[in-house]
């Protein structure tokens, strides 16, 4: 095993019997990071009052008597559905204060269908 990019080999006593680098994080790549990655992302939505549905675990849901919204997530897209554009909005802003994303706007496609907007 070689040391990686960016390391010092100064800091690296010559005296020490012969190093091991372990992987603390999940780098991008691995066949683990999209499950380690889903894993933080459930845990999250699961902190923030969401309930995971018990037949398609990648759907989030958070409601009461006058409030609803949905977040699917679908391999690396997630989706965002409420009747109501403040929790959207609320979900979007707490989803951007743990993960970076990219917000690409309103939903055109989603597999074969063909999304519109009622707002």
């Amino acid at each position: 095993m070689q040391i990686p990019p960016g390391y010092s080999h100064h800091t690296i006593p010559t005296s020490a019997a012969p190093l091991v680098c372990k992987l603390n994080r999940s780098i991008y790549g691995l066949k683990q990071a999209s499950r380690s990655w889903f894993a933080k992302f459930s845990t999250t939505l699961i902190s923030q009052g969401f309930k995971q549905s018990k037949f398609d675990y990648t759907l989030f849901t958070k409601g009461s008597n006058s409030t609803f919204i949905a977040i699917l997530v679908y391999v690396d897209d997630i989706v965002i559905a409420s009747p109501s554009n403040i929790e959207i909005e609320s979900a979007k802003i707490m989803l951007h204060h743990h993960f970076k994303l990219k917000d690409l706007g309103d939903l055109k496609f989603f597999l074969v269908w063909n999304c519109q907007s009622h707002r």
